[in-house]
This record gives C-alpha cells, sequence and structure tokens, in this order.
C-alpha cells in the first residue's frame, strides 16, 4: 500500500477507487499482507496481489465494489481446474473497499507520517461498511475496543489481525480488524567514498533501506556522486555512528559496511559497531589478507574471535561478482540471507515452501 499511497491521493479529488490488500495468509504466496492493488473508476489497474493468480477475479469484485459502495471480503485458495487460485497451495483473503474523496484526510495524514519516517498503523474494520483509524506510538484514544489490540501490533512492527475471529455477540463491538503497520525504513550506513558504494547505495535504496554515505574526505564525499543515497556526510565513520547511536538513529535493523581499505577508516568503525548494543548486520569489504589484517587489529583492540566473527568479511555471496554493480547484488543477497536466516543456498537444492512465514 505505501507504495501506491501517492497515486491514490492523486485520484481521490476526481474519482472513487477500489484498494484490495492481502489481510491474511495461510502456507505459501507469493506476496505478504498489506500488498496492495488498486482499481480506478475508469478502469485502470495499479499494483498487483499475486503476480497474476487472483488478479481477474478481485478486479470482478472490485468493479461491483466501486458500484455499490459494499466492502467485501474473499479468499482464494489452492488453484485447481475449475476454480481461480493460488498454484503455490496457499491461501489468502483479499478485502477490497471503496475510497473516495471524504477518505483524503486520513490518507494525506498517513502519507505524511510515512514521508516523516515516523512508525504508524492503519486500522481497517473487515466490514462491509469500514471504519478505519491511524494509530501512532502512544496514541490512547479508545477504538471499537480495538486500540489496545492494535497498538501492540505497531509495537512489534508487524501487519496482523485483531477483533473478533467469529460470528459471536462480540464481533459486533470488537470487529474482524486489519492492522497495517508501517515501520520507519530501515537503514544502510556506507563507509567509504568509492564505486563500490555507489553501486551498494543505488541498488540497496530500490529495497527500501535509508542509506547513509560517509567518508571523511571531502574532495570524494559529495551529493553528486552518490546521487542514490538519503544522506552523504562528510565525517570519520566511527565519529558519525557513535553519534548516531547516542542519538537512538541505530536498531537491530541497521546495516553497517565498511567499504575502505584503510586501516585508519575501517578498524575504528568495526570497533565503533561490535560495541553497539543493537545493530543488524556489520560486513567488511575486502581480500582475505585484508580480513586477516583487520583481525588481528581488533584483536590488538581487545575484541575476542567470537565477538570478530560478527564482522561479515569477506563481504558478499560467491556468485563471481567482479564489476562495482554484481558486488552490490553479492552483498545485498547475502544481507538479506542473513536478515532472513536463510540458506542462501540455491532453490533447485532445497525442499519445503519457498516463501518462509
Amino acid at each position: 500500500m505505501r507504495d501506491l499511497l501517492g497515486q491514490v491521493l492523486e485520484l481521490l479529488p476526481d474519482q472513487a477507487v477500489a484498494l484490495a490488500r492481502i489481510v491474511d495468509r495461510t502456507g505459501a504466496g507469493p506476496r505478504e499482507t498489506g500488498a496492495a492493488m488498486v482499481v480506478t473508476a475508469d478502469g485502470r489497474v495499479l499494483g498487483s496481489l499475486s503476480g497474476g493468480c487472483v488478479e481477474s477475479a478481485v478486479l470482478t469484485t472490485a468493479h461491483q465494489v466501486l458500484i455499490d459502495g459494499q466492502a467485501c471480503l474473499e479468499r482464494f485458495a489452492a488453484a485447481d481446474e475449475l476454480a481461480v487460485g493460488l498454484p503455490c497451495g496457499g491461501e489468502i483473503e483479499v478485502f477490497v473497499e471503496r475510497l473516495d474523496h471524504t477518505d483524503l484526510p486520513r490518507l494525506r495524514a498517513l502519507h505524511t507520517a510515512l514521508a516523516a519516517h515516523h512508525p504508524v498503523a492503519y486500522a481497517t474494520t473487515l466490514e462491509s461498511t469500514p471504519d478505519r483509524k491511524l494509530l501512532h506510538p502512544g496514541d490512547s484514544h479508545p477504538w471499537r475496543g480495538l486500540d489496545q489490540d492494535a497498538a501492540a501490533l505497531l509495537t512489534a512492527g508487524h501487519n496482523g489481525l485483531i477483533g473478533a475471529q467469529d460470528c459471536t455477540p462480540a464481533a459486533a463491538d470488537r470487529p474482524r480488524t486489519f492492522v497495517q503497520v508501517f515501520h520507519t525504513p530501515a537503514r544502510m550506513i556506507l563507509a567509504g567514498a568509492n564505486d563500490y558504494t555507489r553501486a551498494l547505495s543505488a541498488a540497496a535504496t530500490t529495497l527500501g533501506y535509508h542509506v547513509t554515505v560517509v567518508d571523511a574526505r571531502e574532495t570524494f564525499t559529495t551529493p553528486t556522486r552518490f546521487p542514490a543515497a538519503h544522506e552523504v556526510v562528510v565525517d570519520w565513520p566511527h565519529r558519525y555512528l557513535e553519534a548516531e547511536q547516542a542519538a537512538a538513529r541505530i536498531d537491530a535493523r541497521t546495516v553497517v559496511c565498511v567499504l575502505t581499505h584503510d586501516p585508519k577508516f575501517d578498524v575504528p568503525l568495526l570497533s565503533s559497531a561490535l560495541r553497539l548494543p543493537q545493530v543488524g548486520f556489520i560486513g567488511a569489504l575486502g581480500s582475505r589478507r585484508a580480513h586477516t589484517d583487520r583481525t588481528t587489529r581488533l584483536q590488538e583492540a581487545g575484541f575476542t574471535n567470537l565477538e570478530i566473527a560478527r564482522v561479515r568479511s569477506p563481504l558478499g555471496l560467491d556468485i563471481a561478482a567482479h564489476t562495482p554493480e554484481e558486488t552490490a547484488i553479492s552483498i545485498l543477497a547475502q544481507i538479506l540471507a542473513d536478515r532472513g536466516a536463510a540458506t542462501a543456498q540455491p532453490l533447485t537444492t532445497l525442499t519445503g515452501p519457498i516463501h518462509r512465514r
């Protein structure tokens, strides 16, 4: 939904749209909960839910929702010869609702929160006439008996269903509700103003990372050289990292990568990164000889072998990468595998679901 929000805001002053979102998923599936598709009154389709498996059926529902204004909840199971479904064997629930100009204030507030990188949740009751609410951290206003459950999902940082899950009398007071949580982007801090940093910053932004390039050399560290980076900072990398930690801008999702080959830059930064109470990934580009030298220097700085093992070096997966652009893919593949505790093995050699929960 995040990717479509700007287009929806442009459309709503002039026409209504149907918003379809995956609100629940069981087993394998091509998209996660919160994935969205928008159907306009003049027949355009924006976004997707499944890569083509169920879009045609949802499109028919969306047109009806646009006509009568009544939201609809549909479930799609494994496909067979007679029914639309998912060839991957999973099940999804899709909620289709009508949005018009009356929804603009709430959606504009959501867009503002996302632009400011503020965590926010968007709750929607799965009723024929949905009730909707934006929730921010610390918001204590009662709402349908669901505010505490929604706040818990916002704190946990993941989407979910709350409220009554059946047809008991409690459903009227606490209706089944989808809470979509929008986090601030995960950070990636890249030390070293060089071509590998430029390539990695460009690739990482496409995955949603907020990228900072930092180097103490003013001549090389310019926004012009790193157009994809969100921030380009002239400072000693270790000093910048320590200042960000002091300002509470480092968390368990933060990626720190050293892309230099200069001990006066990389060893101090790795030392600072290893002392962080929480960080998602620490990597260092370079040869095995360079890593051996770094290891010796880190040992001399008082770090144990177990602590030094947190540094992923040599950085990247073995995909025969040579150019900066190929190396960036190699590094990002390792970061994704590490983040998801995945094997980084070819899928053809593995068994079980491709998309793990």
